[in-house]
């Protein structure tokens, strides 16, 4: 009899853990691939054949935002720079805002065009415009994709229009999608779900965010739809809710409607199911060290980033502290360079992981004159610095 029992709740237990299991396999239903991860620690939440190359249609632009962004960055250009339509631009067809050949545009306003309404001639303008062809923009993408380290990414054009060989994966589209978002700014463009673009002549075009989550799934602020014949309907979509941001990809849908519920039942599930919490800020004072031959005689040190960890909701929070190792510092030193290592230590007093840390001001070297005046000065307070 005890026999049974316990036969019957190692079955019944058993097949919670099977339904649970299923219903996580299930996220993405309708997709040929996806993929859910947490932006903040990059933890992968959910995946689905996300490696495998596939047309991307319209997330292409992602990379191609990324790649406008920071060439505001470099200062190449800036947001206010005019733009002129070319003849080329003009002619792409697929979704489009209508420029017209000769016609200027603010960056600004060709953004919102790629970011709403997807538009071809917007982007190949934008490519032009930094590259100078659309062809070395091109060149430049896949320089990009290397450097990201895509592995399943090959891109022939800036739109995403179906061409031979021009492919990606779930799990490169999420990586694209959080190298974008190091540029905050993209989300005042992608987050709009209609807008007008005014045009030269007077008129204005009607703009519809082809992502309706925007609308429609409290939180969500972009990123990019596709659709072409070959790609099916693809959707790379990030959301935030408190302290959590997540990226979720699917590829290959049959339907529009198909991709917005994968992609909410993905966003669903991870915000019902954890938590990004912040444990230190990157400018956290952790310590202060003695700079030899500095302007400054000490320096505050930082993180270099946010310590944050992605937690179930279920978990109690642990309780950290933090342990420097910093050498010796020799002027000059820059915000940003790493100059040692943070452990992280838990309540056991074992060391977890390592952080980077770096300086929490510049430190130029000093001159002769700097160390003479500072000699001198401690002479006279009666601390002398050998």
């Amino acid at each position: 009899m005890k026999n049974r029992i316990f036969l019957f709740f190692l079955l019944f237990f058993l097949a919670i853990s099977l339904a649970k299991a299923e219903s996580i396999s299930d996220l993405a239903p309708h997709a040929k691939s996806a993929i859910l991860i947490d932006a903040g620690t990059q933890t992968v939440l959910f995946q689905k054949n996300e490696t495998e190359s596939l047309a991307p249609a319209s997330m292409t632009k992602i990379m191609s935002m990324l790649l406008i962004m920071e060439a505001i960055d470099q200062g190449q250009i800036t947001m206010d720079t005019m733009v002129s339509i070319s003849e080329h631009a003009a002619s792409m067809g697929g979704s489009q805002v209508f420029l017209e050949a000769g016609e200027t545009y603010q960056v600004s306003e060709l953004l919102k065009g790629i970011a709403i309404a997807s538009g071809n001639d917007a982007v190949v303008a934008m490519a032009e415009k930094i590259s100078g062809t659309e062809e070395e923009f091109v060149k430049r993408m896949n320089e990009r994709a290397k450097k990201l380290g895509l592995t399943g990414t090959t891109f022939k054009n800036p739109h995403g229009l179906d061409t031979e060989g021009h492919v990606s994966t779930a799990k490169d589209m999420a990586i694209m999608a959080q190298e974008l978002l190091k540029h905050p700014q993209i989300l005042e463009f992608t987050s709009i779900y209609e807008d007008y673009l005014k045009k030269n002549d007077g008129s204005s075009t009607w703009l519809v965010n082809t992502n309706k989550l925007v609308r429609f799934y409290d939180g969500v602020d972009g990123l990019k739809t596709g659709f072409t014949s070959t790609a099916g309907y693809c959707l790379t979509a990030t959301a935030k809710k408190n302290n959590l941001r997540l990226i979720a990809v699917v590829m290959g849908e049959e339907t529009s409607d198909s991709r917005s519920s994968d992609v909410a039942s993905m966003l669903n599930y991870g915000f019902n199911t954890f938590e990004s919490v912040l444990f230190l800020k990157k400018d956290s004072v952790l310590g202060t060290k003695r700079v030899e031959n500095g302007k400054k005689e000490t320096v505050e040190i930082t993180l270099k980033e946010d310590y944050q960890k992605l937690l179930k909701q279920s978990e109690p929070i642990p309780n950290y502290s933090y342990q420097i190792h910093v050498d010796t510092l020799v002027a000059p030193y820059h915000v940003g360079d790493v100059v040692g290592k943070a452990d992280v230590v838990n309540e056991n007093g074992e060391v977890i992981e390592s952080l980077d840390v770096t300086v929490k001001e510049d430190v130029e070297k000093a001159t002769f004159l700097d160390l003479v005046f500072r000699n001198l000065k401690h002479f006279i307070t009666g601390k002398i610095l050998i």
